[in-house]
């Protein structure tokens, strides 16, 4: 059974305002206003500007929302007002009204705060804690799981493919590594917006100056989020950049991009690697978690890696209406920052379901197959790129051209041509192709 309404007039007109898109802003925004205002009246209290058992009970109204108990309450659609002041005032009223009589849901509740610094706080808050706590995590996840994949196929020899078509021989190994590494970097690209997703605009109120609040307490509401939450809040580089611009939003947003891109790549590299099982490259065999078609029996097709292109298309969707919503801040405020927060917030989600998923369900049930990756490997004519320093190119190119179309091997037209065997067996070998460094060395 539903709860009964805990919000009031300014939320019926929001509500009534924006009937657009039927979707509400993230969960863990309105999560991150009730710590945020909790901590705001415990701050308050101890600043002397706020009686102590009134901010104990408002706080603990900001601790129920924060953990989502009441989450029914905040029915605002995510496309309001630009600085997300409709959502703040419902949670204001909401809060109010759990914290029972003698609590206003301006004088008290948002007692310290504007909608234009505690709305966008709130934001970069769920960002950096959905970013740690869910996306790295899952991230490392994948990459490690392309590692071990890269260390079990690091002897399986395979035809390099560049422009798709055939180049010189690589392992299958230093591919999946090459993807781990993607991923790694990716994971560092994220971390290091980070720190500037930290900086918080608390505490400049309308503007940015700080009207109305006191000078202590956004350094007090910052220590006791710490402390309540593990997450580190920081002071802004200057009060004005953290009020007028969502750069650090827009930051984050561009590593999340990246790594979609990085997804994409390896996604359809997979998938080409598991086409088949006979017409197509079979090099791979993709784990079968469901039919591949409703007409074709014994189809299987490469459906998480499919998923993983789709929702890499999305970050970079998002992407492009943050990058957009970042440059629309004039003077004291950027007020794009509910559409802001509605993509980003998705694009830390599915990106965080769909490595995990990526790995889980389809990487770590990968399986080489040799036979094909072996045949592949010796019958492509970029093998005879390692006689260039024996024979000369132009010599080499004609036996490519002659093995092609005669639809013989490189060897054996090499040998028709005069190379001798011994420098064949010594050329044409393709562990030593894949690793020409470490025969060197040797």
């Amino acid at each position: 059974m539903a709860e009964k309404e805990l919000w009031g007039a300014e939320t019926r007109k929001a509500v009534e305002n924006f009937p657009v898109s039927g979707e509400r802003v993230p969960p863990s925004v309105i999560h991150w206003l009730g710590r945020i205002k909790a901590a705001a009246a415990r701050a308050n209290a101890e600043l002397g500007k706020l009686d102590s058992e009134l901010a104990e009970r408002i706080a603990a109204a900001g601790d129920e929302v924060a953990h989502g108990r009441h989450d029914d309450q905040f029915p605002i659609d995510v496309f309001q007002t630009g600085s997300g002041t409709s959502s703040n005032m419902n949670v204001n009223e909401v809060m109010a009204n759990l914290a029972g009589n003698g609590v206003h849901a301006n004088d008290h509740v948002n007692m310290g705060q504007s909608s234009n610094d505690v709305f966008p706080s709130a934001v970069h808050l769920a960002a950096l804690a959905e970013s740690r706590d869910k996306l790295v995590p899952a991230l490392k996840t994948l990459a490690d799981s392309l590692q071990a994949k890269a260390d079990e196929f690091a002897d399986l020899v395979k035809a390099g493919r560049t422009h798709l078509m055939d180049a010189v021989p690589v392992t299958l190994g230093q591919e999946f590594g090459g993807y781990a590494a993607q991923i790694r970097l990716g994971i560092e690209r994220v971390e290091q917006t980070l720190p500037h997703v930290a900086q918080i605009p608390l505490g400049g109120t309308a503007t940015g100056t700080g009207l109305n609040t006191h000078a202590e307490f956004a350094a007090l509401v910052r220590a006791k989020i710490e402390e309540t939450t593990g997450v580190r809040a920081e002071a802004p580089a200057d009060p004005f950049e953290a009020q007028g611009s969502r750069d650090a939003l827009v930051e984050l947003s561009g590593a999340l991009k990246v790594v979609a891109v990085s997804l994409t790549k390896i996604a359809q590299d997979i998938a080409l690697m598991g086409s088949g099982p006979r017409t197509g490259l079979a090099e791979i065999a993709l784990p079968e978690l469901q039919k591949g078609s409703s007409i074709m029996p014994g189809k299987v097709n490469p459906v998480m890696a499919e998923v993983v292109l789709q929702v890499a298309a999305q970050v970079v969707g998002n992407d492009t209406a943050i990058t957009i919503g970042g440059m629309q801040g004039q003077f004291e405020l950027n007020v794009r920052i509910p559409l802001m927060a509605r993509n980003l917030l998705q694009s830390i989600s599915i990106l965080s379901a769909a490595a995990t998923l990526f790995a889980e369900k389809l990487v770590d049930g990968i399986e080489a197959n040799e036979e094909n990756l072996r045949r592949n490997a010796e019958s492509t004519p970029a093998i005879a790129t390692a006689l260039n320093e024996r024979i000369g190119y132009d010599k080499g190119a004609e036996i490519v051209k002659e093995a092609v179309a005669s639809k013989r091997t490189i060897r054996e037209v090499a040998i028709e041509k005069g190379v001798d065997e011994s420098t064949l067996d010594e050329a044409l070998d393709l562990q030593a192709m894949a690793r020409p460094h470490e025969r060197q060395t040797a």
